[in-house]
């Protein structure tokens, strides 16, 4: 898994004998016990006389290990700073040059029926493991339910069954109350199942269509972007593209028919949360939807998902960014070993019985473990 190459590559890094270690997100995947025992290392190889760069966007930390930051934005370096008196605030306006929300501000949620019921599923991957094992969970409508966990535990899995990407050994995914576990992709979609996807270059856009033909990817086929006979009509899709560019903040400077290719991994970002709420899904499935982004497109799309809550959506949110579980989350799974390892409500635990329970402790408060 990610989770476990990336601990491959730190033990790699910190196994030679070396005056200058550069440290790229060694912490995305890691558990906060395991982030510890990371830093506990740095710290002693910074004392023995080594360099360290650690490259981060998770400002917790920088602030946690650091002793010099400096910010860049835009290929340019903003300042050098003491981390002593920094504030995350502070590092995040440089970053972003206005000042940003690091918390989203939401009301308790307000949840309706059950719109995705999942009952006992199990998967098997490609090399005959059993992947995810009788994993039961239900999303209601006008809630956010978090999936937490470390990479590589199932939640891969969880998704391609859910939104059709792979198929179930046995159990049952209900959308609205209607049998979907055998249907294909396509009338997932049809049946109000939308995806934002983790990897966004592999299955959330085809990065040599334009802006205009990636928003229409799932309904291209239907009125008004296509005729009877199957002919697009481009001018309604760079009109609908348009829209959804002026709606979303979507920064595309040559306009609709720029390709996705040429755009920011924000943008890019942008595109698909676009393309999947302008469907009003039932449920939207959303997977590791802020990785890899700057913190003015995490705070944006993370007051997008909690909108979308607020509207009366139902969430499946799957991160590997706790911060932004806790952060987001009605309720919370926690999974490993392919297994629901507990389920809470919002508040009643914190990040560390979490990350304990992610690394596959049992010693976190049995109530959660039972609910």
């Amino acid at each position: 898994s990610v989770g476990e190459l990336q601990r491959v590559e730190v033990l790699k890094a910190l196994s030679h004998e070396t005056r200058l270690l550069i440290l790229d997100e060694p912490t995305a995947v890691l558990t906060p016990s395991e982030t510890d025992d990371l830093f506990v290392v740095v710290r002693e190889l910074a004392k023995s006389g080594v360099a360290v760069i650690f490259i981060s966007h998770k400002l917790d930390e920088v602030l946690a290990i650091a002793d010099e930051v400096t910010v860049i934005r835009d290929g340019r370096v903003i300042d050098t700073v003491p981390a002593a008196g920094l504030t995350k605030e502070r590092i995040a306006t440089m970053m972003v040059g206005r000042e940003v929300l690091l918390r989203i501000e939401h009301t308790p949620a307000n949840p309706g029926d059950t719109v995705l019921d999942v009952a006992s599923l199990t998967v098997v991957d490609d090399r005959g493991v059993t992947a995810l094992d009788h994993v039961s969970l239900s999303v209601r409508a006008g809630e956010i339910v978090g999936i937490a966990g470390v990479d590589g535990n199932g939640q891969t899995e969880l998704i391609y069954a859910i939104t059709g990407l792979s198929r179930a050994e046995s159990g049952s995914v209900l959308v609205n109350g209607e049998d979907v576990t055998r249907l294909s992709v396509k009338e997932r979609i049809e049946r109000g199942v939308g995806h934002i996807p983790e990897d966004r270059h592999r299955h959330g856009l085809v990065l040599d269509f334009s802006v205009a033909e990636n928003v229409v990817l799932k309904n291209f086929d239907k009125a008004p972007y296509s005729s009877r006979l199957g002919v697009l009509d481009a001018g309604r899709m760079a009109a609908h593209a348009g829209e959804l560019i002026a709606q979303y903040d979507i920064r595309a400077g040559e306009g609709p028919w720029m390709k996705a290719r040429n755009m920011s991994g924000g943008n890019q970002q942008k595109v698909i949360i676009a393309r999947e709420i302008d469907l009003s899904p039932a449920v939207l499935v959303v997977a590791q939807p802020t990785r890899g982004l700057d913190v003015g497109a995490i705070e944006y799309i993370r007051k997008r998902i909690v909108s979308e809550r607020d509207k009366g959506r139902a969430v499946l949110l799957v991160s590997f960014e706790l911060d932004e579980i806790m952060n987001l989350c009605d309720r919370i799974a926690i999974i490993s070993k392919g297994e629901v390892a507990g389920i809470f409500n919002e508040g009643e635990a914190d990040e560390r019985t979490i990350g304990f329970m992610m690394a596959g402790s049992r010693a976190a408060d049995d109530k959660g473990a039972a609910r």
